[in-house]
């Protein structure tokens, strides 16, 4: 396993009214972060958050390309970000323990925090599909080029890992500073992470290791 200290790349944040950054997605455009009672819009470039919508945000954050999915306590809602109107809501598989999430393959991933796992669940009827096992908490999730990435946070301690999807073995992890958490994650798809920062109310980007970057 490769392990490496995470470059953090810039910080946004803190943001006023927000005292905790939970979920993180990114739809092309803006990264999204949920803060409680609030999805907000981070426009990347200026640092500025941009919109808000008034709905129910406490863990994972996600994108489909069109919608955006929220977990909230034991369900996982689907928004539709022009609107902020909720279009459909399914069970969380942790029922309140869930953490991060992610959308790829035309599934949700979701991270389970305590319990350590990550479900690959039906989006529309929320049934768990297949679940990876992992030896830490898992906080955010994401997929980029075909890798599965998680975040960490135990204690002072947090990384980025990359992980074999079919095992969960560790094949890779980012360490970041102590006393810096990660709490949402997503990748902008390219070189970089988008990292919640939990209580400290801001967001993080974190370089993506150089040598994982495939020519595309």
């Amino acid at each position: 396993m490769k392990r490496q200290a995470a470059k953090i790349v810039r910080e946004y944040g803190p943001f006023p009214g927000v005292e905790k950054v939970g979920g993180v997605t990114y739809d092309g455009r803006q990264v999204w972060f949920a803060s409680g009672d609030k999805l907000n819009a981070l426009d990347p470039a200026s640092g500025q958050t941009v919109r808000s919508i008034d709905v129910a945000a406490h863990a994972g954050t996600a994108f489909d390309g069109r919608h955006l999915f929220q977990i909230a306590e034991d369900r996982i809602q689907k928004i539709d970000p022009d609107t902020g109107r909720v279009l459909a809501t399914i069970p969380a598989p942790g029922g309140g323990g869930d953490s991060g999430l992610a959308w790829a393959e035309g599934t949700l991933w979701v991270g389970q925090h305590r319990d350590r796992k990550i479900h690959q669940i039906d989006p529309q009827t929320g049934a768990v599909l297949r679940t990876i096992e992992s030896n830490r908490f898992v906080t955010g999730v994401s997929w980029v080029d075909g890798e599965l990435w998680h975040a960490t946070w135990e204690g002072d301690e947090s990384e980025l890992r990359r992980i074999d999807p079919r095992t969960g073995e560790v094949l890779e992890a980012l360490e970041m500073p102590a006393g810096v958490g990660i709490s949402g994650l997503e990748s902008d798809g390219a070189e970089q992470f988008f990292c919640g920062g939990g209580n400290s109310g801001k967001v993080r980007a974190v370089r993506r290791p150089k040598s994982d970057i495939r020519p595309g």
